[in-house]
């Protein structure tokens, strides 16, 4: 196992280490399923913003809520696999929760990022409380247009002539 995966509390004490020696933690959390271009571009951004960029994983189950019973298509632990092997990640833990909230008591980030997607308004509310509650700056980096796990599923799902 990467030794970037970690647990809720190994990224608690890691994330509280680098706070104390004054390191900016950056934070994100997302179904990461599919793993493309559009995403490893926002994470590229993402830790541009600090010093250290943790990201919060949706387990399986958590992406079955929210995208549907077809999804994911890669398990959790290979979509961590996948994240942690990015040189721009440096922490991935898989959380259950439908929002980030326990990931985010748990970071406590300086700046906390979401896809160009959201607005500060879409945001979860209960996210942007704790958010607001340890005073964490919300950075919003433009959605990669073209890009999408739903565009790309579709892609491999439409027939297509055959290559000679």
């Amino acid at each position: 196992m990467n030794p970037k995966i970690v647990g809720f509390e190994e990224l608690s004490d890691r994330c509280k280490k680098l706070r104390d020696a004054g390191k900016k933690l950056v934070a994100t959390n997302g179904c990461f399923d599919l793993l493309h271009v559009g995403h490893v571009r926002y994470l590229q951004g993402a830790r541009a913003l600090g010093d250290f960029l943790a990201i919060g994983l949706n387990a399986d189950s958590s992406v079955r809520e929210l995208k549907g019973t077809r999804r994911p298509i890669m398990t959790q632990d290979d979509r961590a696999e996948l994240l942690a092997a990015l040189q721009c990640v440096d922490l991935v833990t898989i959380f259950p929760q439908l929002r980030a909230t326990q990931f985010i008591a748990a970071v406590r980030p300086a700046i906390y990022v979401k896809g160009g997607d959201y607005t500060s308004e879409t945001l979860d509310e209960e996210e942007r409380a704790a958010l607001k509650e340890i005073g964490a700056e919300i950075r919003l980096i433009p959605f990669e247009a073209g890009y999408s796990t739903s565009r790309l599923i579709e892609q491999i799902c439409k027939p297509r002539p055959q290559i000679r």
